[in-house]
């Protein structure tokens, strides 16, 4: 099931949540009255940056994803205007990555196996 905001994901081992802007879990992890879900339970995240979130999806959230074992993280930087998608997890963060430009195809690795076509996201 994709879903958009208003859920925060739980990281115990890290000791912190987010919420974060797109994500992909099975829907058995929505089963619940809470909003709090267990970080393990995605398959996909992306988050958009903002001059005020940049740092922290660029680095802490790289390495919370990683270590929680979420398959594929896509980080769309607006601020550099490009599109990083992030896969391989592991212990560190992640150990796959390609970074493409705003206007450019960036391919989203299993278990998605799709083109992201990033042209919308240019500033005109």
């Amino acid at each position: 099931m994709i879903e958009r905001g208003s859920f925060l994901y739980v990281f115990s081992e890290d000791g912190c949540a987010y919420g974060p802007d797109i994500h992909v879990a099975h829907e058995r992890v929505f089963e619940t009255e809470s909003h709090h879900l267990d970080g393990e339970a995605l398959s996909f995240v992306a988050e958009l940056t903002s001059p005020a979130t940049r740092n922290n999806d660029l680095t802490e959230k790289v390495e919370v994803y990683g270590r929680a074992g979420v398959p594929v993280y896509l980080l769309l930087d607006m601020q550099e205007e490009q599109a990083t998608v992030l896969w391989t997890p592991s212990a560190k963060g992640y150990e796959s990555r390609t970074t493409r430009p705003f206007g450019e195809k960036l391919p989203i690795p299993a278990p998605f196996d799709c083109l992201l076509d990033t042209a919308g996201f240019k500033a005109p």
